[in-house]
């Protein structure tokens, strides 16, 4: 059955701007010059604002490699700036952070913040852990080089859309456990967390016909793991969903479509987070699909966003960031 008639009307010229295709090996190349383009257009529409700076930097990663980053800071306000940790989306296999350039220069300004965006490696050249070693790397060079960056290592949060939300997810699992630093929120925007979602033998018939089929979450997730997706040998680190416990995690904002092939997996993660005792805010949106939110000229999309917004300013503000 199709859900078209569940769309909020709004979002319908999404489905024209991004019909569906099953992303495979035949479809990839194809895929990643077409986010090159978004990421071309999202820069040239930024190339005049003063208010933000951006550079980039290199980091090593822990194989050795080198990993570019994005940042992003805002002209003059606090002289120790929250830091923003973004991983963009793209189902693990696509994607790179000037995607986002709109959004992560908004953020920056509106909230007096330091966002860096990280450009990880991609399955399936790099299958895990490649791509969250990476964001590991950078979250933690940030954090280390805090005065560098004038940001408060007290005040750090990881944000990330889709594949780059269920990083996120996975990041502050990875730094829970290894105790080098910490977070003081996460912001998961349907998130790709749970690789079981591409193996069900009873999937949801209102889920996953736009946009991010599950054709595409097959794929996605059988380059991303060095194992068939679905078996019991998938790490936390890869699939956040997989995490045995969620206690002492950071506090959680979390915004998906009930289109969307991720609401399942997002909605119990949510529940899990707050049986462990993790503050949790959740937003289901009726009638939205996966990416909804990138359709700015909706109502719907603009309501998800502020709301968005509205969480990473209290975030950010309720340690009390000392400007000067």
């Amino acid at each position: 059955m199709s859900t078209y008639s569940l769309v909020d009307p709004e979002l319908l010229p999404l489905l024209t701007r991004f019909p569906a295709e099953d992303m495979s090996e035949e479809t990839l190349i194809q895929a990643r010059q077409q986010f090159v383009g978004i990421a071309a257009a999202q820069c040239a529409q930024s190339e005049h604002d003063t208010l933000v700076t951006k550079h980039e930097i290199h980091v090593t990663g822990c194989d050795g490699n080198t990993i570019r980053a994005v940042v992003y800071a805002p002209v003059g306000g606090r002289a120790r700036k929250p830091l923003l940790l973004h991983c963009h989306g793209g189902g693990y296999m696509v994607g790179l952070p000037e995607m986002s350039e709109l959004r992560n220069r908004e953020y920056s300004h509106k909230y007096d913040i330091v966002v860096i965006s990280v450009d990880y490696r991609l399955a399936p050249e790099t299958p895990f852990p490649g791509g969250i070693e990476d964001c590991y790397a950078v979250l933690r060079h940030a954090v280390s080089h805090a005065g560098q960056f004038g940001i408060d290592p007290e005040c750090v949060g990881v944000c990330g859309e889709s594949a780059g939300g269920g990083l996120s997810a996975s990041l502050a699992l990875l730094v829970r456990d290894r105790q080098e630093m910490s977070l003081a929120f996460q912001m998961l925007f349907c998130p790709m967390l749970d690789d079981r979602t591409a193996t069900t033998s009873d999937p949801s018939p209102m889920t996953g016909e736009f946009i991010w089929t599950r054709a595409s979450n097959r794929f996605g997730w059988s380059c991303l793991l060095p194992h068939a997706p679905g078996g019991n040998a998938t790490s936390p680190y890869a699939a956040a969903a997989r995490a045995r416990s969620l206690a002492g995690l950071a506090p959680a904002f979390m915004a998906i479509g009930a289109l969307d092939l991720f609401v399942e997996e997002t909605t119990s993660y949510a529940m899990r987070l707050i049986q462990a005792g993790v503050p949790v805010e959740l937003h289901v949106y009726p009638g939205a699909m996966h990416a909804f939110e990138i359709l700015g000229e909706s109502r719907i999309s603009c309501l998800a966003n502020d709301i968005a917004g509205n969480a990473l300013g209290r975030f950010t503000d309720r340690r009390g960031v000392a400007a000067g």
